[in-house]
């Protein structure tokens, strides 16, 4: 996975033997920590979808079919969340006929 992590910071995680005795093993643990983080900052809401996708080193169109085995929403889920969506889409077409369509 090839993310892009300018600034960072080390942590520590202690991991129960049950937990390590579930792993076939533990390479690769801390690529699968990450896109877990990734992918729970992205169900919260925390970052967008073009956001987990740079931070995962995927396109667009990746993060879409990882979501989807992740079962993680990809469009609105509340009435609000929709209004919202409507709303933002009438100001970007406001916004591209003020200049010039582009």
């Amino acid at each position: 996975m090839s993310a892009t992590r300018t600034t960072t910071r080390t942590i520590k995680i202690e991991l129960p033997d049950a937990l390590v005795a579930a792993l076939d093993s533990l390479d690769g643990i801390e690529d699968r920590a990450w896109k877990a983080l990734v992918l729970d900052l992205l169900r919260d809401g925390a970052i967008s979808q073009g956001r987990a996708a740079n931070l995962l080193g995927i396109t667009r169109y990746d993060i879409l079919d990882l979501m989807a085995s992740h079962y993680i929403p990809s469009g609105p889920r509340t009435p609000e969340e929709v209004d919202q969506e409507v709303e933002s889409a009438m100001r970007y077409l406001k916004s591209t006929s003020r200049n010039g369509g582009g």
